[in-house]
């Protein structure tokens, strides 16, 4: 699943200091995932396709596949999923596929993207949790994983966590041993006592702390509204298709009935699609917040403070330029579009 948290100085401060609510991938799947030969969606009879991986906030979707409530709002949906959440972003933004599920920071690492740029259309959810980095026993603060090795998804949601937590403490990645492995990986790694420490996000957590003595160090509950989880699609999909944008942005309120109405199957489910119990899937159940419409009304507006997506993209944009993750900071005149959002409460 996500990228993004803060406090210290500068934009890490204002991170902290303004936040207040607003504002991660591989699993055993019943179905194997279908492959995408072409984003030409111009007809209103083509598919949409819609890529997502393992995050808690996006395993909701499984249930509209599953269900078929794409077809009750008249559009046709193909949902893929990505062992990988990077390969999900790199297949994004080459135009291979109309929509993608991503954090808010990673969607500007990846800006502009192929077809009209990348835009984002709705809020899934923040991260209040389950991001985290955790630790052997021998480590109690983030001083202490000066020299240590750390397994991480570099670039992405985890290595994000892991930045803003050191520039809290008046360190950088240049303090660490840094060791790049895709999240699943990296939280194997970790288990098997081959580095020091990992982030990483469920259901990875859940690997990670089968070792004795892991602990959490930092979790995006300390940085809030630091890691929306959103969906992303084309510009030029939204110019020529925006009442299909509409019906599945609109399919997300479905879900999320459906949810209420009928919580054992829908968590059974999401289980089935994470590769989990139904039992491990309520552990992460308070660490994602998934976001009402009035939630989504209040990212999209203009405003000061870290409830505002535009604002928190100008502030996430500069405090990663600042660490380096990203050469420059993007434009992001057209990133937001809030105009699917607002129609379903009109």
């Amino acid at each position: 699943m996500n990228c993004n948290h803060h406090r210290s100085q500068g934009p890490v401060l204002q991170l902290a200091a303004l936040a207040a609510c607003c504002l991660l991938a591989v699993a055993c799947s019943p179905r194997p995932p279908s492959t995408v030969t072409s984003t030409t969606a111009r007809q209103s009879n083509d598919p949409i396709t819609i890529g997502y991986s393992n995050w808690a906030g996006w395993w909701p979707w499984a249930i509209a596949a599953e269900k078929d409530l794409f077809a009750n709002n008249g559009v046709l949906v193909q949902m893929k999923w990505f062992d990988g959440y990077v390969e999900s972003m790199e297949t994004m933004a080459a135009g291979r596929i109309h929509c993608n599920s991503q954090t808010l920071n990673d969607t500007i690492s990846f800006l502009p993207g192929a077809n009209g740029g990348q835009v984002v259309v709705l809020v899934n959810d923040n991260s209040t949790g389950n991001d985290q980095i955790i630790v052997d026993r021998s480590i109690t603060s983030i001083q202490d994983l000066k020299g240590k090795t750390v397994a991480v998804e570099e670039g992405v949601v985890g290595d994000f966590l892991l930045s803003l937590a050191l520039q809290d403490n008046g360190m950088t990645r240049d303090d660490l041993i840094i060791k790049g492995l895709p999240t699943d990986q990296a939280a194997a790694a970790f288990a098997a006592g081959k580095t020091d420490a990992v982030g990483a996000f469920p259901p990875y957590t859940g690997t990670a702390k089968r070792r004795g003595g892991a602990h959490v160090l930092v979790s995006s509950a300390e940085y809030p509204g630091a890691i929306p989880d959103l969906l992303v699609c084309s510009g030029d999909l939204i110019a020529e298709r925006g009442k299909d944008i509409q019906a599945i942005v609109d399919t997300w309120w479905d879900v999320r009935a459906f949810m209420e109405a009928n919580p054992d199957e829908a968590e059974a489910i999401m289980a089935r699609r994470a590769g989990i119990s139904p039992e491990d899937y309520r552990q992460y159940k308070d660490g994602t917040t998934l976001f009402s419409i009035e939630d989504n009304l209040e990212a999209f507006r203009g405003g000061n403070t870290m409830q505002s997506m535009p604002y928190a993209a100008e502030i996430m944009a500069n405090f990663m330029v600042e660490t380096g993750f990203i050469p420059e900071k993007p434009d992001m005149s057209n990133l937001f579009n809030d105009r699917f959002v607002k129609a379903t409460v009109e």
